[in-house]
């Protein structure tokens, strides 16, 4: 069993930046991977960020890529998503999330932080 603690969202202006964190604690996620999906009102979840624990390896949906970072900390337990050149189409509901590296379909959820970005 793995747990996802989301913090750090918030309200930012257009062009800003923002951090959100995800605290990991379990049994074995050090073979998992950790994402971000996110969902905006009226849309579906999409996949926003991936990397894995154990070799650091990282994927970004287009829409983010050159803008945002994913990385990790090995010694606090806790993923990060750095948030650059914020949009206001970026706003929605930030969820972290985790898979065991062996399957397709991400196992775990965290319950989701709120990234709001004025124009």
């Amino acid at each position: 069993q793995v747990q996802l603690v989301e913090s750090g969202g918030g309200l930012v202006q257009t062009g800003g930046s923002l951090r959100v964190s995800c605290a990991v604690s379990g049994r074995g996620f050090t073979n998992y991977r950790i994402g971000w999906f996110r969902q905006a009102p009226g849309k579906e979840r999409a996949f926003v960020a991936g990397i894995s624990w154990s070799g650091g390896n990282t994927n970004y949906a287009d829409s983010v890529k050159g803008r945002f970072i994913i990385s990790r900390d090995n010694a606090k337990n806790t993923v990060y998503l750095q948030m650059n050149s914020l949009k206001p189409e970026d706003t929605a509901l930030y969820y972290c999330v985790a898979r065991a590296m062996a399957h397709s379909t991400w196992d775990y959820w965290g319950q989701g932080t709120q990234v709001t970005v004025s124009s």
